[in-house]
C-alpha cells in the first residue's frame, strides 16, 4: 500500500494493478484513489469498466490497444472477473505487449498466486493484497477519524465499540458515522453512546449467546436467538456460528494451556488480539471436554436437520436450552 501511495503521489504509474484480499473497504478506497489519479472517471472516452464473470478478453484487448482520446492514458477497470481464480491466458499473454498509454486495474476478492495472469500483473505492475487489519491499526484509524471531528474517547469505550462492530472496516465506517451524528454537539463519546446507537453484529450476538450459556442464563440466550431470527438470520447460519465459536474457544483454551500469551494466540488462531482476549476469558467458563462435546452436538444438530429428524429452528433452540439449563 505504501508503494501504491508513492505511485499516486509521484504520478509514476504501472500499466497493470491487481487489488485483492478480504478487506473490501481498503480495496475500494485505494481503487478510487488510483482511478482518479489515472483518469477522470467521468471521461467516458478514456475510462471503461467491466464487471462480472462474462467479460470477453478480446473486447478488453481491443480497447486497451486503442490510443487515448486527447488524454495521457486510457484506464480500464475490471472487477470480480474471476480471471485470477480460474484463468485468462489471453490477458496473461497480452499484458507484456500492452501499450504504455493504457492502464488496467483488476479488483478481485480472491486471487490464486499460481495463476498466470496473477504472475503477469506481478511482473508488469503491482499486486496489492488488502488484508484484515489488526486491532492496533484499526484503533489508530478510528482515533484519527475522531480527532478530525474533535471527538474524544477512552480506550475502554473504543474497545467496546470494536467489540460491537467487529473488524470489518466498511462496517466500522458506517457505525462511526452513526456515532458521530448521535454525539453531535458533544466532544466526548461515552460507552452509553456506543450501546445506544451502534448495532451489534451477528458474530457479536453469538459471542454474547455463548456467554449466556456459560452463565446458565437461559432466558438471555434464547432472547438473543429470537432476536437473530427476527432479523431474518437463517437458523443454520446461527448454528454454524455457534459451532465456530465453540471451535474457537476450544483452540484458544488449548493454546492458553500450552502457555501462549494473547498475542501468540491471536496469531495462531488468526483472530484479532482483542477477540483473543475475550475468547481467553470466555474459555475459562468451560472445560475442554465440555467444548469438545458442544462441537460434536453442533455437528449432530446439523445432521438431524439435514436428515429431516427435526426442524432447523427447533434444533438450535434445543441446543441452546441444553447448554444453558
Amino acid at each position: 500500500m505504501k508503494m501504491l501511495a508513492e505511485d499516486i503521489k509521484n504520478g509514476n504509474f504501472k500499466t497493470a494493478y491487481l487489488f485483492c484480499g478480504e478487506e473490501a473497504y481498503l480495496r475500494n478506497q485505494y481503487k478510487n484513489r488510483l482511478a482518479q489519479a489515472l483518469c477522470d472517471p467521468s471521461d467516458t472516452m478514456n475510462f471503461s469498466r467491466f464487471e462480472g464473470k462474462n467479460i470477453i478478453p478480446a473486447e478488453v484487448i481491443s480497447l486497451a490497444d486503442t490510443l487515448p482520446f486527447f488524454a495521457e492514458r486510457r484506464l480500464i477497470l475490471i472487477e470480480d472477473s474471476g480471471f485470477f481464480k480460474n484463468k485468462c491466458d489471453e490477458l496473461a499473454d497480452y499484458l507484456p505487449k500492452m501499450p504504455d498509454t493504457t492502464c488496467i486495474i483488476f479488483v478481485e476478492t480472491e486471487a490464486d498466486k499460481r495463476n498466470r495472469l496473477y504472475k503477469a500483473v506481478q511482473k508488469q505492475g503491482r499486486v496489492i493484497e488488502f488484508q484484515t487489519q489488526d486491532e492496533r491499526t484499526l484503533m489508530k484509524w478510528i482515533l484519527g477519524t475522531l480527532k478530525k471531528e474533535n471527538k474524544k474517547i477512552t480506550e475502554s469505550t473504543l474497545q467496546l465499540f470494536l467489540e460491537r462492530t467487529g473488524i470489518d472496516m466498511e462496517n466500522i465506517s458506517t457505525e462511526l458515522e452513526k456515532l458521530l451524528s448521535y454525539t453531535e454537539g458533544r466532544d466526548v463519546i461515552t460507552s452509553q453512546d456506543v450501546n445506544d446507537i451502534c448495532t451489534v453484529q451477528t458474530t457479536g450476538q453469538i459471542f454474547e449467546m455463548i456467554r449466556a450459556l456459560a452463565e446458565k442464563n437461559q432466558k438471555k440466550a434464547l432472547d438473543l436467538y429470537y432476536d437473530l431470527l427476527s432479523l431474518k438470520e437463517p437458523p443454520m447460519r446461527i448454528l454454524f456460528l455457534i459451532a465456530r465459536q465453540f471451535n474457537q474457544l476450544l483452540l484458544v483454551k488449548s493454546l492458553a494451556a500450552k502457555g501462549y500469551d494473547k498475542a501468540a494466540i491471536a496469531s495462531r488462531a488468526k483472530i484479532a488480539p482483542f477477540v483473543a482476549g475475550r475468547c481467553m476469558t470466555q474459555a475459562k467458563s468451560f472445560t475442554t471436554d465440555q467444548l469438545k462435546t458442544a462441537v460434536q452436538d453442533c455437528v449432530q444438530a446439523e445432521e438431524d436437520v439435514k436428515t429431516g429428524k427435526i426442524t432447523d429452528t427447533l434444533s438450535v433452540e434445543l441446543l441452546i436450552m441444553k447448554y444453558s439449563k
